[in-house]
């Protein structure tokens, strides 16, 4: 595992679109921002319509007949124009980018519009004049509502600017008498000057863009998309900027655990980088795989681990209810196997829960169980056992309904406080029940010291074979001296029972092509809609 080092984010390698020089603005930050086009375009409109209201109705009758009949066309024109651009922006499938250039499209068009009103429709332009053009209006507004770079900006204002002496061009060539080029160059030099202040308001767009793809980037992954939220930190999916590789990124910033201090803040990112060493350090192909961690420069530490596709046991009792005795058999053996190893490093997980226990199709292999977050992960020796992640002072970790005894009041843990979660687990998926139930954590902790476990068979109408009960009664004992004495003699257990030989990768794959047919086709991980896209879940 790579030394724990502070990243910076501005020197994560480069986004191989940006070394192409462009300046093509995040994603992210285009698709919240393109629907201020919609805006632009209702703000058209409504103008428009006033000026044919002031035309048709207002005051008709000091205005030349066939200036107003041409008058009403162009404007009718513009309100068409207008409308159909909010529906596009609003209702069509197209990326954001191609809906921002539409905009600027539909600048230039308006500017048209105004300059055909200001010296087509109308008596040519006194050379006196110092009316200014509305186009001055449409360039500033349209600048500060449709989201694109400077340079695009620019380029979009300068023709729009340019609408105005280019009708005044054309009536000079239909023998109108109209102002010389001097007149018409200071007449419509304030639209040059807006379309240079227009610039402004996208460079600001454009920093603020730059600083969004900046923080998405961790080390050589860039961040795609948030996949979930708890109360320590982000999950996001994650792209490999060079490799073809998916991956899940864990943040976690100092902030959101209730760090107080700058020392307590600093000890926090030094307990999560020895989660991420302990959980590198394993090697069971059923514990989640880490890739890389670091710490950012705002004291956000971050841990890279492979991205799953499949359910969270959480999950997949809500979805499909209890789990046939023969299959929890077959999945805790997995559990046991990533726990195993790390009860024989002298490692506890301290939050073994359904939704830690991920289920996911691995290659050909289906049904296969990765152990997530070993988060509160401590060791068993004396001298690291006032290391344990704790969230403050004389405050108790872990999820309360799957929690031993001996946690809540704060005794000496070792491997047994694992196996009596590995209790509640089996309990949970055997039954689709908790062990036990309470309005509250102080309630359920009660209940851990002093009430005595219901037997799983009196609690689900589903078959549990006696070897098995007998198994998940012992790991609930309150003494953890009467509990099996790790996950490794858990194991031994398991592979002995022949209900477990009934389910195997066969069994495994049937029932994942029933009920999750949208992972079983392909052999490359797909994404998935946003609705059906499970993810690794934060406590």
């Amino acid at each position: 595992m790579a030394k724990h080092r502070l990243i910076e984010p501005h020197l994560a390698t480069p986004n191989p679109k940006d070394q192409t020089g462009s300046n093509r603005l995040p994603d992210a930050l285009l698709s919240e921002q393109v629907q201020r086009v919609a805006i632009a375009a209702a703000v058209g409109g409504g103008l428009w319509t006033y000026g044919l209201l002031m035309d048709t109705v207002i005051r008709p009758a000091t205005v030349i007949p066939g200036i107003v009949r041409s008058n009403v066309f162009i404007e009718l024109a513009s309100i068409l124009l207008s409308v159909l651009m909010y529906l596009y922006v609003r209702y069509a499938s197209h990326p954001p980018q191609t809906k921002s250039d539409a905009g600027l499209a539909y600048i230039v068009l308006n500017a048209v519009a105004v300059a055909l009103l200001n010296s087509w429709v109308h008596p040519p332009l006194d050379q006196a004049s110092t009316q200014l053009s509305w186009n001055t209006v449409v360039i500033l507004v349209s600048a500060m509502i449709i989201p694109t770079t400077p340079r695009k900006i620019l380029i979009t204002s300068v023709v729009a600017a340019s609408m105005d002496p280019l009708i005044v061009w054309f009536g000079h060539l239909r023998g109108l008498p109209v102002p010389s080029m001097v007149d018409t160059f200071v007449l419509f030099a304030p639209n040059y000057a807006c379309a240079v202040v227009a610039v402004l308001p996208s460079h600001v767009l454009e920093r603020i863009g730059r600083r969004l793809r900046q923080a998405q980037e961790m080390g050589s992954y860039h961040l795609v998309e948030k996949l979930g939220r708890g109360g320590m930190g982000e999950v996001w999916r994650a792209q490999h900027q060079l490799l073809a590789r998916s991956a899940a990124i864990k943040l976690v910033r100092p902030e959101l655990l209730g760090a107080s201090s700058e020392t307590e803040a600093h000890s926090m990112l030094r307990r999560f980088e020895r989660e991420a060493q302990a959980t590198a350090a394993l090697s069971s192909p059923h514990t989640i795989r880490i890739f890389d961690f670091g710490v950012t420069a705002d004291r956000t530490f971050y841990y890279v681990m492979e991205l799953l596709d499949g359910r969270d046991l959480e999950t997949l009792v809500r979805e499909f209810g209890p789990v046939p005795a023969d299959r929890v058999v077959f999945l805790m053996r997995q559990v046991c196997h990533s726990l195993a190893e790390a009860h024989a490093r002298g490692l506890v997980h301290r939050d073994v829960t359904p939704a830690n226990i991920y289920v996911c199709r691995m290659g050909l292999d289906y049904d296969f169980v990765k152990v997530l977050d070993f988060g509160l992960v401590s060791h068993t020796k004396q001298r690291a056992m006032e290391n344990t992640l704790l969230t403050g002072a004389h405050t108790t970790t872990g999820t309360p309904a799957f929690m031993a005894p001996e946690i809540i009041l704060e005794a000496q843990v070792d491997e047994r406080a694992d196996v009596y979660a590995l209790g509640c687990v089996m309990y949970y998926l055997l039954t689709g029940q908790l062990l036990f139930e309470g309005e509250s954590p102080i309630k359920m902790f009660v209940q851990h010291l002093q009430a005595p476990p219901i037997p799983p068979s009196q609690r689900t109408e589903l078959p549990i074979p006696s070897e098995i009960e007998t198994l998940v009664m012992a790991c609930l004992e309150k003494d953890p001296r009467r509990r099996p004495r790790n996950a490794a003699e858990v194991l031994r257990a398991l592979q002995q029972f022949r209900s477990g030989q009934t389910w195997g990768n066969d069994s495994a794959r049937g029932w994942w092509e029933m009920h999750l047919a949208e992972l079983t086709g392909s052999l490359r991980v797909t994404e998935r809609p946003r609705a059906e896209r499970t993810t690794i879940a934060i406590k």
